[in-house]
């Protein structure tokens, strides 16, 4: 038996994201003799799928495009052309979706945390091939996250020292730690690991940053029952910390963290301040 259904001659989907525009020929399924439905003969396209942006950056205000997609305008176009090399699709599928649809879409996906359905379909696309999406362009970000997540230099360390005592008067602080709990459904294997002191499932991120709250090392690898003392002494930080404390260098840290001798092996105090504690 043969069953005929003809597509949509057109039609438009919008979404703070993108618009995609398709047009198709009728297309005949055959089915099979147990009842699977078993692909018979497509119709050729008479124009391929167009993935077009709905919004244009340069119209829309800074403060919805920050909202939308938690980037500045510049930021966002800066990211769209480092990216589009690996994101362009290859020859054989000259109907891809467009890099700049793809990050502009991963961007709104994180930054409104909600369900890849909910952010695909008005993207004109299904979840399978979001999810692939989001796959890609979170893969092509890491590859150039050393250009922008990195310590300070020595030479940078005037300035850094100098926005910190602008903001606190603390001198010779460079950074300032803290752990963060992301919240997750956790795996059914080692469920427990993940719940955290607040009696939630998460992820313990621990993070540095500057006085500008600009990011200088992310740890994402350890479970929310982990205590961020721990953290600290199993990642990169010691070893940075260690390579800089001839500058006589500080991090800004809650009491939570422990002491320069247990991380960095410097046989500094620990000096009292507003809020926490700073490793000298």
């Amino acid at each position: 038996m043969v069953v005929t259904s003809a597509a949509v001659t057109s039609t438009a989907v919008t979404s703070p994201a993108v618009r995609i525009i398709t047009a198709s020929a009728p297309v005949h399924w055959l089915l099979g003799p147990i009842g699977h439905r078993q692909l018979g003969h497509i119709g050729r396209w008479r124009n391929p799928p167009v993935y077009r942006p709905l919004v244009d950056l340069l119209t829309m205000e800074e403060r919805h495009v920050i909202v939308t997609y938690r980037f500045d305008r510049a930021t966002i176009w800066e990211l769209c052309t480092q990216l589009e090399s690996d994101l362009m699709s290859p020859i054989r599928h000259p109907t891809g979706i467009p890099p700049d649809v793809q990050v502009l879409s991963v961007l709104h996906f994180l930054a409104s945390g909600t369900f890849q359905t909910t952010v695909a379909m008005p993207s004109g696309m299904s979840q399978p091939m979001f999810s692939n999406v989001l796959y890609r362009v979170l893969a092509a970000l890491l590859k150039h996250v050393r250009r922008y997540i990195i310590f300070p230099e020595v030479a940078d360390l005037p300035t850094v020292k100098g926005d910190f005592y602008a903001l606190g008067h603390i001198p010779n602080v460079i950074g300032a730690i803290d752990g963060t709990h992301v919240a997750l459904v956790p795996p059914h294997r080692n469920e427990q690991v993940y719940r955290n002191r607040k009696s939630y499932h998460s992820m313990n991120v621990q993070m540095v940053c500057l006085a500008d709250q600009y990011i200088l090392q992310v740890n994402a690898m350890f479970p929310g029952s982990v205590h961020d003392a721990y953290i600290l002494r199993n990642s990169s930080i010691p070893d940075m910390m260690g390579e800089l404390q001839r500058h006589r260098v500080w991090l800004l840290a809650t009491t939570g963290h422990p002491g320069p001798c247990c991380c960095w092996g410097v046989g500094s105090a620990w000096v009292p301040c507003s809020g926490g504690h700073t490793a000298a």
